[in-house]
């Protein structure tokens, strides 16, 4: 019998009530103060800082480095790309293939990745394995050698990555947003263009890693099986080679984000529009902060959140409705991002924006703070369980110049916030008028209908 043909089958509703009524949810068990992992967090003689945690779940390690990473020169998105897929495919002493074959034998895996703000080398390796690891990165960032047929090959490579990404509507919606948000600025190209990556070649490369691979201002991560105080003496002799007078560049301040009308950015015969909305937000730093964050997921931080039970549950304008924060240097923004059919375009932005107000205007309950706050201490406490987890948290927290202390201590500041807390940074970080962004899509389907709404303009950026 097939599921469609069977008699007995009870949907979700049916199976969460009695007939008493709603079947009661288990209590959550008592919260844990964080593990007291020993740690060691402190700076090299060549200003690299280095946070080395001590997690011996399993024989692995986790090693994250972050390099500040920000040009001005036109060709500098493009350079740094093509850097950061050829960085590992060889040195003065290796080639790809020993590169490869001394992870391999250690269990490890190294991968690159850049941004207008920073360049992220991500590696693991059995713990046994962390001297060979070592080894092979000081190589890489004191002998990478850009060799002219691999940075040929990548190129090409990237090339027809970002012939292919640049037909995505996400990414057409981020790019938009991005200028939207910030004009001019460098932390506006986040994908290079394809005719710039064709001008780079291998001396571009050389010259900009020289210029800009640089241990100053940097982090590094390392968490695993290890001695942390060990693991310090280890790195100040395995990167004693990587050195300069100079530090690496930092991204500049962005501007402050102000409020102001969507704008809509046409595609013509979209089927799908990409709806995007930014305000200012806090820094992990503000004493506020917690009481933000709780404000924002009960907007639309998690699955249960108003607004996915709006747009998505109720309404079915969209299959994923988010919003989250982005962290970019010394600023701190909200953002909203849902993907929705053509024809209920203007329908899913009026009620975005009506869940904005309703947010200030008719608080959270003592019951939906007391939800998102056990939802934001129970994921923290997943997402910093394994090495991998508790690495990408710390890594991101040191850009910040924050450390462990700071992650050990925000289960605390999140169970101290009170629902009074909550409705107040409701009221003064979701007013509407407080966001701005764009709206991806067909204009001649559905710009009257948006501009019908007010605050919509139509146009390019």
């Amino acid at each position: 019998m097939t599921a469609v043909e069977r008699t007995d089958h009870r949907s979700a509703e049916e199976i969460g009530r009695t007939e008493r009524g709603p079947r009661p949810v288990p209590p959550l068990g008592e919260q844990r103060a964080a593990a007291d992992l020993s740690h060691v967090d402190t700076k090299l003689a060549n200003g690299l800082r280095v946070l080395a945690v001590r997690k011996d779940t399993v024989p692995l390690v986790e090693l994250r480095l972050s390099i500040p990473f920000a040009g001005t020169d036109p060709l500098h998105p493009a350079t740094a790309e093509v850097l950061a897929e050829t960085i590992i495919t060889g040195t003065a002493r290796r080639d790809r293939v020993a590169i490869d074959t001394e992870l391999a034998l250690i269990g490890g895996e190294l991968s690159t990745v850049v941004d207008p703000e920073r360049l992220a080398v991500s590696a693991s390796a059995l713990a046994s394995g962390l001297p060979t690891l070592l080894d092979v990165l000081a190589d890489l960032l004191t002998e990478a050698s850009y060799a002219d047929a691999e940075v040929a090959r990548e190129s090409a490579r990237l090339i027809e990555r970002l012939a292919i990404a640049r037909t995505q509507p996400r990414t057409i919606a981020r790019e938009a947003l991005q200028r939207r948000r910030y004009g001019n600025h460098p932390a506006t190209f986040e994908v290079p263009q394809a005719e710039d990556v064709a001008k780079v070649d291998p001396a571009g490369v050389r010259r900009l890693h020289a210029d800009s691979v640089l241990p100053k201002n940097s982090t590094m991560v390392i968490v695993g099986d290890i001695d942390p105080e060990q693991v310090v003496a280890d790195l100040e002799r395995a990167l004693s080679g990587w050195a300069s007078d100079k530090a690496a560049t930092v991204l500049p301040d962005l501007p402050e984000l102000t409020g102001g009308d969507v704008l809509l950015v046409p595609r013509p015969g979209a089927v799908q529009s990409q709806l995007r909305l930014s305000a200012q937000a806090l820094r992990r730093t503000d004493p506020r902060y917690a009481h933000l964050q709780l404000a924002n997921l009960a907007y639309g931080g998690y699955f249960s959140s108003r607004l996915v039970e709006n747009i998505r549950e109720d309404k079915g304008y969209t299959y994923s409705a988010h919003s989250g924060f982005e962290f970019t240097g010394n600023s701190a923004t909200l953002l909203v991002d849902a993907d929705t059919a053509t024809d209920v375009t203007a329908a899913a932005l009026l009620e975005t924006r009506y869940e904005l107000a309703r947010l200030g205007l008719v608080p959270p309950t003592a019951d939906e703070v007391e939800s998102v706050r056990q939802y934001a201490i129970g994921s923290l406490g997943i997402s910093t369980s394994s090495q991998t987890g508790l690495a990408g948290q710390l890594s991101a927290l040191a850009q910040a110049g924050l450390g462990f202390e700071w992650l050990a201590g925000h289960p605390e500041r999140l169970a101290a916030v009170t629902a009074e807390e909550v409705a107040e940074a409701a009221l003064d970080f979701f007013a509407p008028n407080r966001f701005t962004g764009v709206v991806v899509g067909d204009a001649e389907t559905i710009g009257r209908r948006l501009q019908s709404l007010g605050g919509v303009t139509i146009g390019e950026v």
